[in-house]
């Protein structure tokens, strides 16, 4: 048994000394990029089977771990992530740590909304949204430029507060052209339970469409589903919307409309008036 000054407590300090070991040859960029790549591809892969992402993602995998050196290193930073977001799941932990490491202003100049004020404006978004899963069973919230997760992690703890669990009635989408903040927001909500899927891509020339329950992965995108997306749960409910569509009963425009994505502070979206 582990000696408790062994066990891993989550904290800052902790994930930035094991992540510093890392850079004693290589820019920090390019260890966070490998460490990054390489969790994600690990929980990708334990849900998400197909061909297509699998084979793709394991030789990823395989090729960041070699670079690192071991797996020892960042099998102990996924500890960290997971203990701090169970410690406190109301915090953007790798966002706050690729600030701190300044890697945004290096790389794209990338600055991160607070957290607080995420969780401010998810508070007034979710305003009906009880409403609207008795209405649809579910509902859907995309932040189109989800960077590190921030706006999406607030959302699942303001729906905390929902009289609906969010695991089951929510899907968590997000779209970033920047590849390794797509998967840290991907691996954030993975680990706290979401339901969803990330997109890799650029919103403004190239974004996601189709039924936000069976997304189109077209060219020039990458699509990371969460684990908990795969429950039994959403399988059903993708088995019934199909049957419905079938039968002809999912069909209407309207009904269509509705099950398209809600962009973030979209929840109330109304019908514009022709002319």
């Amino acid at each position: 048994m582990a000696k408790r000054s062994e066990m891993i407590q989550g904290t800052e300090k902790e994930f930035l000394d094991v992540f510093k070991q890392l850079c004693y040859s290589r820019s920090s960029w390019q260890v966070w990029a490998d460490v990054i790549s390489a969790i994600a591809c690990s929980l990708s892969n334990a849900a998400d089977r197909s061909p297509k992402h699998f084979e793709q993602r394991e030789k990823e995998y395989a090729q960041c771990i070699e670079r690192l050196g071991s797996v020892e290193a960042p099998a102990k930073i996924l500890g960290t992530i997971v203990m701090a977001l169970e410690n406190d799941p109301e915090q953007d932990f790798l966002g706050k740590m690729y600030m701190n490491l300044n890697l945004g202003n290096h790389w794209k100049g990338q600055f991160f909304t607070p957290y607080s004020i995420c969780k401010l404006m998810s508070g007034i978004t979710l305003g009906n949204a009880d409403k609207q899963i008795e209405e649809q069973g579910y509902i859907s919230v995309c932040d189109p430029a989800c960077g590190a997760g921030a706006t999406l992690i607030a959302t699942a703890n303001t729906m905390k507060n929902s009289k609906y669990n969010f695991q089951n009635h929510v899907i968590f989408v997000g779209q970033d052209v920047d590849r390794v903040v797509a998967q840290m927001c991907y691996i954030q909500l993975s680990l706290l339970g979401c339901a969803g899927y990330i997109c890799v891509g650029n919103t403004l020339t190239n974004p996601m469409t189709g039924h936000v329950l069976f997304p189109q992965e077209k060219d020039g995108q990458e699509l990371w589903y969460m684990p908990m997306f795969q429950s039994e749960v959403w399988h059903w409910r993708k088995i019934f919307n199909s049957l419905g569509s079938m039968c002809g009963t999912v069909t209407t425009e309207k009904t269509v409309e509705k099950e398209r994505f809600f962009m973030f502070f979209d929840f109330d979206k109304k019908e514009v008036p022709n002319g």
